[in-house]
């Protein structure tokens, strides 16, 4: 039997070949707590897409949907171990990692999202994202999770005395159950993917969300009464496992960064389609739309928000509320 010689040219070529086909392999996964048909599944399939682009296909990004690796603090916690590359989060559960965010979620913070944009995307919001490297995670960016609407199955919301007595989900912020407390709500603190059963069930009376949210999680299928209330303005924020960012050549962190850019641009712009045409939409599926003074709303909270003043820092806040 004879053996047939590999001419060097062509055993160099196979070595390319092979060495291509173990890059092209490496994948990382990306996942969210809610549908892909989302704000946030928006956002991440954009990241996924402008990855695997700027590397040529040398590194994959699989995005995971509807909490199937986990809640949102289940996926921080992933990232944060290493178990999960990547994960966009609201910024719900991410004080109790990184506690300097709590400012953020204060209610009526913010004017409108362009005020928002400009804290986040300025010194401020920049300043915040340095905060995570320490708790063993990269922020890429902030991204939107919307404006914060409440919606339940009793009655109509009208002024803050009606929300006395409601059971409320909430998030796992405790900004936003001192809040929620303050309207006189009683506060059940739950990770996302049990919301909607939790509402079906007649668990809690109700909860509250961004349009982009109620939308894409159907709770108009199990809430009569949305109020505009407006209340908190969500972030969100692309986060990485820190050593996983650290592993990165220069010129890929840089594409991971600008990735992220693109991803909270189509992230944002999706929550501007939603929140142009969801009320009409939500109506139009039965939902009994109120619209309220929310000047009421802010002074029902007078008491808290000096509480806040006192755990923040008024100057912190005033600086927040300064920006133009």
């Amino acid at each position: 039997m004879k053996l047939r010689l590999v001419a060097p040219t062509v055993f160099v070529g196979l070595l390319a070949a092979l060495s291509s086909s173990a890059i092209a392999q490496q994948s990382m996964k990306i996942s969210i707590s809610i549908a892909q048909n989302s704000h946030q599944g928006v956002g991440i399939d954009t990241f996924a897409k402008e990855v695997e682009k700027r590397t040529n296909g040398r590194i994959k990004i699989q995005p995971f949907y509807s909490g199937s690796l986990g809640g949102e603090r289940e996926s921080i916690e992933a990232v944060q171990l290493g178990t999960q590359e990547l994960t966009l989060t609201s910024t719900g559960p991410v004080p109790n990692f990184v506690p300097e965010t709590r400012i953020l979620d204060i209610p009526f913070l913010f004017r409108d999202k362009a005020h928002a944009h400009a804290v986040l995307d300025g010194p401020i919001g920049q300043e915040l994202l340095t905060k995570f490297d320490a708790k063993g995670m990269k922020a890429l960016a902030w991204a939107e999770n919307g404006v914060r609407h409440m919606t339940n199955s009793r009655r109509p919301v009208n002024v803050p005395e009606d929300l006395k007595g409601l059971k409320m989900r909430t998030m796992e912020n405790p900004v936003h159950i001192a809040a929620y407390k303050g309207f006189g709500i009683i506060t059940t603190p739950m990770a996302f993917p049990e919301v909607f059963t939790a509402l079906q069930q007649g668990t809690v009376d109700g909860q509250e969300n961004p349009l982009s949210v109620i939308m894409s999680s159907k709770f108009d299928q199990v809430q009569k009464y949305m109020s505009l209330t407006g209340h908190v303005y969500s972030p969100a924020v692309i986060l990485m496992n820190k050593a996983a960012f650290d592993k990165l050549s220069p010129a890929d962190k840089q594409i991971f960064m600008d990735a992220a850019k693109e991803a909270v641009k189509a992230n944002r712009a999706r929550v501007a389609e939603d929140d142009a045409k969801g009320v009409a939409e939500l109506r139009a599926k039965g939902m009994q739309i109120v619209e309220v003074d929310k000047a009421k709303f802010v002074a029902a909270l007078a008491t808290v928000n000096a509480d806040f003043e006192k755990q923040f820092g008024k100057a912190n806040i005033d600086k927040i509320r300064a920006v133009k």
